[in-house]
């Protein structure tokens, strides 16, 4: 029997889900509160990361963040506030910060990003959708040697995971990326990500859906939950009433908002990155991340993203010309001849990611709503994930075999 689902956010991760809802026979609603235009998930830096298995909340992170806590230009910036919900998150970010939890959660975040990368791949071979994937792999930047061994000590436990992970030189690095200057001192080479231009595949997703009857509310926003002991039995919109026989919450950042409507309380902040686009040829042709300056570079399809920062200080969209800058001048570090101009640092956007407090989404049904499922809290590898997500959502709502064993993801987990 095909069931009916509302899905509550229209981002990688909603579209994703209804994608592979629709493939199983289900009547799909989407509804999002923007014109799917804009948002987190059209200015990420389109990476798929198998390479990003250590979880934000790792030991030595929390002196980190309090020493950059005091500079608005640093990579990690938190902005402290008298906030239940934030003071919640920080206290359960600082239980997961232990060599123990990140040893739990690192084979996890590998294989979810791996079944992504492959879901990914399948959607490309499938004759349904014309985007760009590239499969180059990331090279991770550094500049001291304190910060080369460091990142080498997380390429050695990728090996360990499986990975095909490189120590390169500097000459190593300009044989792959000649036409390039550099002032680095080596790379980590991670052979097993990929990349893609999000704003390209984005509109290819929502019209694919379309075409296959998928309905799209778009400007709308859920105003209500009408729930009885059972679960959820209507969402109330600004424009509209919606009934099905199963929901699906995918809306970001914004998820906790409704959340305690049901009396649940998942811990999630929003972590603020900026995107810089510069549209002349870089002749970067290969992802990098600036470790030292935690700034991602991606060659998309008719420009290189300058993406970095994770500010965590509130659901807000201020661009914040401070923390522009910071990724602008990494970029003028790393690459000498590239100046990023002031126009293009003026036309920087935002999008505000989803942080859970361990590392790990949130997948799953809640005991406390039998009819939903809750997809949420990718932090910065929504991107990544989006396919991953989607498939084990329908999964769980079709009845079948999860890919992926779901008890790491369950949204009532404690910390």
């Amino acid at each position: 029997m095909s069931k009916s689902v509302v899905i509550i956010g229209g981002g990688i991760i909603g579209l994703c889900t209804a994608y592979y809802l629709q493939k199983e026979g289900c009547k799909v609603t989407i509804i999002d509160k923007s014109n799917f235009s804009s948002g987190a998930s059209y200015v990420n830096a389109g990476y798929i990361t198998p390479s990003h298995f250590i979880p934000l909340a790792a030991p030595g992170m929390i002196s980190k963040g309090l020493k950059w806590m005091f500079n608005s230009s640093s990579p990690f910036y938190v902005k402290p506030r008298l906030d239940s919900d934030f003071l919640q998150w920080s206290w359960a970010f600082k239980k997961s910060a232990t060599a123990e939890k990140v040893a739990q959660a690192i084979p996890v975040i590998k294989d979810i990003n791996l079944f992504g990368r492959d879901l990914y791949q399948a959607m490309k071979t499938s004759n349904e959708f014309d985007f760009s994937f590239d499969k180059k792999g990331l090279l991770m930047y550094y500049q001291s040697d304190k910060v080369g061994e460091e990142e080498w000590s997380i390429g050695q436990q990728g090996i360990k995971e499986g990975l095909q992970v490189e120590l390169l030189s500097k000459a190593q690095v300009e044989t792959l990326q000649p036409n390039l200057n550099l002032d680095i001192k080596g790379a980590v080479y991670f052979h097993s990500d990929a990349h893609m231009t999000p704003t390209e595949f984005m509109p290819q997703l929502l019209a694919n859906l379309k075409s296959k009857g998928v309905q799209i509310f778009e400007n709308e926003e859920v105003k209500d939950l009408e729930i009885d002991a059972k679960g959820i039995r209507k969402v109330i919109t600004n424009k509209r009433t919606l009934t099905a026989d199963e929901y699906v919450l995918a809306a970001g950042s914004w998820s906790p908002l409704l959340t305690k409507k049901l009396g649940l309380k998942i811990p999630i902040q929003a972590g603020k990155g900026y995107a810089i686009n510069v549209k002349r040829e870089t002749n970067i042709n290969i992802p990098a991340i600036l470790a030292e300056a935690k700034v991602a570079v991606t060659p998309m399809n008719g420009f290189t993203r300058f993406a970095g920062t994770m500010e965590i200080g509130g659901i807000n969209h201020n661009i914040n010309p401070a923390r522009v800058a910071a990724i602008a001048a990494a970029a003028a570090r790393y690459y000498p001849d590239i100046n990023i101009t002031t126009q293009e640092k003026a036309a920087a956007v935002c999008g505000l990611r989803p942080c859970s407090p361990d590392g790990i989404p949130y997948i799953g049904k809640s005991s406390k709503a039998n009819n939903l499922t809750i997809a949420t809290g990718h932090a910065m590898m929504g991107w990544s994930l989006g396919p991953a997500t989607g498939k084990m959502v329908s999964e769980i709502i079709t009845g079948q075999k999860s890919s992926l064993n779901l008890a790491p993801f369950h949204p009532d987990r404690k910390f």
